[in-house]
Order: C-alpha cells, then sequence, then structure tokens
C-alpha cells in the first residue's frame, strides 16, 4: 500500500514526473544484459514498473478523489428522474461530468502546480518533497468535501481512535474512502431533491390518465414531453451546473 501522500501527486502528475525522475536520478526503464553467446537479455526496473502501474490507476484516483463523483451521480440521477434511458448518452455525461470537474478542481490543480510541479521541474526540490507539497491542497479539497461522521468511521474501522488530534493528521488511506463514502451521499441528497418535481409530473399524470379511463396508456409516454418543457422553461441545466459547483464552495 502506498503511503505518506505518494498515491495523490500519482494521480495528478506521474505522466509527468516518470520520465523527469529516470533521467535525473540515471535510472534506464529497462536494462540490457548481453549473454556470453551474444544474446541479449531485457528486463524492466522495479520503480519503471511501479510508474507503469499507477500509471494504469490514474483514471480510478480522479474519479474518487476529485469532484467528479458527485457529478457523475447527480447527472445519472436527473436523466432517469427525467425518464430518458439513453439521451444524453453516457459518453456525452462523462465528458461533461470530467470538464466540469476541471473547472471545479482547478484552483486545487493551480495550487499543486504552484507548490509542487513547478519547483520540481526547475529541480529547486526533489521527487520525494514534490509528493508531500502536491498531497496538501487535494488534502484540503477533500477535508473540506468530508463529513466528520464518515471519516470517524474509517478511524475506527481502521482502529486509529486515539491516533489521530484532529482531521488533518488523518492519511490518505482513511481520507479516501471517507471522502468518497461523503460524496456519494451528497450526491443522492441532490438528486432526491431533483427527483420530487418530476415525480409530481407522473403522479398528476397517471391521476389524469385513470380518471379517464386510459389505463393502458403509459404515464411515462404522456408525462416525459411535461417534464421535458418543465426542465427547459427554468433552464435546468443552468442550476444544475451552478448548484453542483457552489455545493463545492464555489463563488462563495
Amino acid at each position: 500500500m502506498i503511503t505518506k501522500g505518494r498515491l495523490l501527486l500519482l494521480m495528478l502528475v506521474a505522466g509527468m514526473f516518470s520520465m523527469p525522475v529516470f533521467a535525473q536520478q540515471g535510472i534506464s526503464a529497462v536494462t540490457v544484459s548481453t549473454n556470453p553467446d551474444g544474446t541479449q537479455d531485457y528486463s524492466m526496473t522495479l520503480q519503471a514498473l511501479f510508474i507503469m502501474t499507477a500509471l494504469s490507476l490514474i483514471p480510478a484516483f480522479i474519479m474518487m478523489m476529485t469532484s467528479f463523483t458527485r457529478i457523475i451521480v447527480v447527472l445519472s440521477i436527473l436523466r432517469q428522474a427525467i425518464g430518458l434511458q439513453q439521451s444524453p448518452s453516457n459518453q456525452i455525461l462523462i465528458g461533461v461530468s470530467l470538464f466540469l470537474s476541471m473547472f471545479i478542481m482547478a484552483p486545487v490543480f493551480e495550487q499543486v502546480n504552484e507548490r509542487a510541479l513547478q519547483p520540481y521541474l526547475d529541480e529547486q526540490m526533489t521527487s520525494m518533497e514534490a509528493f508531500e507539497q502536491a498531497k496538501e491542497p487535494m488534502r484540503a479539497f477533500m477535508l473540506s468535501q468530508t463529513r466528520v461522521k464518515d471519516l470517524d468511521t474509517f478511524v475506527r474501522i481502521a482502529g486509529d481512535e486515539d491516533k489521530y488530534d484532529e482531521p488533518s493528521q488523518v492519511p490518505l488511506t482513511i481520507l479516501i474512502p471517507s471522502f468518497v463514502t461523503s460524496e456519494l451521499k451528497t450526491a443522492f441528497q441532490i438528486g432526491f431533491m431533483l427527483f420530487i418535481p418530476f415525480l409530481i409530473i407522473d403522479l398528476v399524470v397517471a391521476s389524469i390518465l385513470m380518471a379517464m379511463g386510459m389505463m393502458m396508456l403509459s404515464p411515462m409516454i404522456v408525462s416525459l414531453p411535461f417534464k421535458l418543457m418543465l426542465f427547459v422553461l427554468v433552464d435546468g441545466w443552468n442550476l444544475i451546473f451552478g448548484t453542483l459547483a457552489t455545493s463545492f464552495g464555489m463563488g462563495v
């Protein structure tokens, strides 16, 4: 298990850091050894293998340690509440979530760039110092969005109840699952509020159809245009994106 915040910087700058690390430390990703018979064997260093493995996990880190989780869950619930099965498509929802996450996380990424990435590229600090500097802005962001109850739960599960005096001392191995749990709860709370007006429309339409004796006609077919009209009239996308951005403290 990766400790001391190294997991965090791998998420953000592993792709940019891997080659400078090899160049700075004189480590070759692949070593070549010549056998007595003239043939050659190729072997990969453990550090190169570690970096390549970390790169494959970066998408999961981005989804779990940024605002992406809350956004994609809320948009998925919204699509279900309206009654649309394939529109917007999953690709569009993921793309919107990624770019909205970039917008929300921009101040955090800027701090990481100023405090860790640029000094490292200017050779003002080592890679380990850059790791330590890069984790602090992300830690502060996740702590600001994590409920104390969720944090206490994972601290108790880890058996470290008496080990930490304040939340800022909690390691990332405990903070990350606590953050994800809080994000899922918040996303479901927002999704519940989104469901209410569309559910009311479904109930009204179903009641009217029942009163008219049109029980063979699906209420979903009739209510869908009204839900779309309502969403457009209230400028739904603007409200949803604005609410998601402000839910992370932006503009406050």
